[in-house]
């Protein structure tokens, strides 16, 4: 109880303990629909967890949350939502061949989406942390795009392969917002890596800003993933 209660997710015995998988694809404008596959719980933490889904395969939706070991596999905005998260020692695979999403047509040549983060405003806590991991896979992605105007992910000391495009990252609907957004790369290495041809509004961070994100700390209020039963 009290500070040290922690919230996980469940899936139906059938998704098995170790992967949550569906084949289902999703438009932005379902998403509201799709509550079964949201993490809203604060506190909650992943370990050695497979999440495998075309489109929007794991909804971060709300709360503080730690991924460690796991591997998410998609092809569109297949991490999105309003999260205040650290993914760590994580493998990500995007996977783009033929396929029909709801009538829309992926196909091979079209670079599509690793994140599509929220956060409306400057004083929300929210954002992803992507550290000491994988990014692999077939076709091409940006590394992000913005579901809201604030949105504010960070690469740390990752491996990027030649699946992330020379631009890195992409706008969307908010290219007179860019100022506001904060997506950084910092330390990462791999063919995809070079940042000479990246957008020019890719955020360089100080370093206060920098080790606050990327430190177990910007979760970690009260020691709640000391706390758990595996390692961090």
């Amino acid at each position: 109880g009290g500070n040290r209660r922690v919230e996980t997710l469940r899936r139906p015995p059938e998704a098995g303990n170790r992967e949550a998988e569906s084949r289902r694809g999703s438009r932005r404008g379902k998403r509201k629909e799709r509550k079964n596959d949201s993490l809203n719980g604060d506190k909650c933490a992943f370990y050695s967890v497979g999440f495998s889904e075309v489109q929007d395969t794991l909804w971060d939706a709300d709360g503080r949350h730690f991924f460690h070991r796991c591997t998410i596999q998609g092809a569109v905005d297949f991490v999105f939502g309003n999260g205040q998260s650290i993914y760590k020692v994580l493998t990500v695979i995007f996977c783009l061949l033929t396929l029909n999403v709801l009538g829309a047509t992926l196909k091979p040549g079209v670079a599509h989406y690793i994140t599509a983060p929220g956060r409306t405003n400057p004083y929300d806590a929210s954002g992803f942390v992507f550290t000491d991991y994988l990014v692999h896979g077939t076709g091409k992605a940006f590394l992000g795009r913005p579901w809201c105007s604030y949105a504010r992910v960070i690469f740390y000391n990752t491996d990027l392969t030649d699946v992330v495009v020379p631009q890195g990252w992409d706008s969307w609907h908010f290219g007179g917002h860019v100022s506001q957004l904060t997506f950084a790369e910092i330390g990462c290495y791999g063919s995809g890596s070079n940042t000479g041809r990246r957008v020019s509004w890719v955020k360089k961070l100080n370093g206060f800003c920098f080790q606050s994100m990327i430190r177990l700390a910007f979760i970690n209020s009260g020691g709640w993933v000391q706390a758990l039963p595996i390692p961090v």
